[in-house]
């Protein structure tokens, strides 16, 4: 069945529009905790990010809860990946996280935390949209659902990401600048890496409701590429607006990113004889981690785009180590899901270990040079059944042979079809790219 309400990452939109209101809000904390929660488990924990918006939706998720006769726990600003581990630390039926991640202060989303700290499978979404459905009915009085405030949130989850790194692994003589996007970890990651003896540069760490991923964090990291240079630091670490995406620069201002930092840690496990498997990444990760990959005889897979995707393979393949060129990284040793400050942790134990510099670790991969277009359609077009796209794309292919790879996919999202084309040569790249976009806008 297709979801009326839920996309790929919980519900999102734009404050005030369509599902992003109190009326609707309010009803799906209801429908949240009716099929959620039973008589043995009434406890759902709220946190969120640092958009304005929060209080209000906090305030009428709890009133929905409160309908169902569920019990609510409110942590306070607190990055997704937190919500998910103290979910599963203080035995709650789900977690609820408001936040629209990467998106701008305008936005913003529910997304929902199973009692394991594992995102909600489809067969669950869908039931709460049946649910949605249904008129709101509140439980009776002497049911209804009481609301405490959790004080030690940040400093549980801090201890949590310190020791998924070894007691050994100490990070003094580093110094990083840190960006928080103005999100969701400004009162944690800074205390985590400072606390491991790191010397830390913050930035984007004052948020004011308005200025989450404004110019900074994982999706803009210009300012902590400067930065960088500027305090002569080892590296810089940026992370998203809600915590689960990680880019890094070097100490030359390099942008670091998924696909890079995913290498980083393989190469190290395997070395280590500690992967368990192999690496999952996505359509969109670069050929230049496949094959850096493949020269350490380290098996590679590719999902769909989408960090849920990525955790779909890994649990079908049984390996531990997957992840998004944008810099959703899960190490499922370490925890359930994405997870930015412990993914940087890891990054900075293969350092410790090997004595080397992001630079230098990340110096066995070479990313080969990637074109996106975004072609502009009028209506749903069949990619795989229209023959001057198909026989464009088999052209390119033919042309890259072995050192390259076409890629086309309509967005999920936008009336738009998106070609890609890696390879070893740039120029060819380019070319090839904006040979096939020209047949598919021919095609429209």
């Amino acid at each position: 069945m297709e979801r009326k309400y839920f996309g790929t990452d919980g519900i999102r939109g734009r404050v005030g529009d369509g599902v992003m209101t109190p009326e609707f809000v309010l009803k799906l904390g209801w429908a949240v905790g009716r099929i959620l929660c039973s008589e043995n488990n009434n406890l759902v924990l709220i946190g969120k990010d640092t958009r304005i918006s929060g209080y209000m939706f906090e305030s009428v998720l709890e009133a929905g809860l409160s309908a169902a006769g569920v019990n609510a726990r409110l942590l306070g600003p607190m990055p997704t990946p937190a919500v998910a581990y103290l979910t599963r630390t203080l035995r709650a039926a789900a977690g609820i996280v408001i936040s629209a991640s990467h998106n701008p202060y305008y936005d913003n989303g529910v997304k929902f935390f199973t009692s394991e700290g594992k995102k909600l499978p489809d067969s669950i979404e869908l039931e709460i949209e049946k649910q949605l459905d249904q008129p709101l009915e509140v439980v009776a009085s002497d049911k209804l659902g009481k609301v405490e405030r959790i004080t030690d949130a940040a400093g549980r989850y801090i201890e949590f990401c310190k020791s998924t790194i070894p007691t050994r692994i100490k990070l003094n003589g580093l110094k990083i600048v840190l960006d928080c996007a103005h999100g969701a970890t400004y009162h944690i990651a800074p205390n985590v890496f400072s606390e491991l003896g790191a010397e830390v540069v913050s930035l984007s760490s004052k948020p004011n409701g308005l200025n989450i991923n404004d110019h900074c964090g994982a999706t803009d990291p210009k300012a902590l590429r400067m930065a960088v240079i500027e305090h002569h630091a080892d590296l810089g670490i940026a992370i998203d607006g809600d915590g689960d995406r990680l880019i890094m620069v070097d100490d030359t201002g390099a942008i670091v990113d998924g696909d890079e930092l995913l290498y980083v840690i393989a190469q190290a496990r395997k070395s280590e004889n500690n992967l368990h498997g192999g690496v999952v990444g996505t359509l969109m990760s670069n050929l230049g981690l496949e094959h850096a990959l493949r020269a350490q005889d380290i098996e590679f897979g590719r999902a769909a785009v989408g960090d849920r995707y990525v955790m779909e393979m890994l649990k079908e393949r049984s390996w531990l180590i997957g992840g998004e060129s944008s810099g959703h990284i899960i190490c499922l040793d370490r925890t359930t899901t994405g997870d930015a400050i412990i993914s940087a942790l890891q990054v900075l134990q293969v350092l410790v270990n090997q004595q080397v510099s992001l630079r230098d670790a990340k110096s066995g991969m070479s990313k080969y040079p990637q074109i996106l277009i975004n072609v502009p359609v009028q209506a749903k077009i069949d990619l795989e059944n229209t023959p001057q796209i198909q026989q464009a794309v088999k052209d390119a292919e033919s042309d890259l042979a072995d050192s390259g790879r076409v890629l086309l996919r309509p967005s999920g999202t936008e009336p738009l079809v998106r070609v890609m084309v890696e390879g070893v040569d740039a120029p060819k790249v380019q070319q090839l790219a904006q040979q096939i976009a020209d047949s598919v806008a021919a095609a429209c």
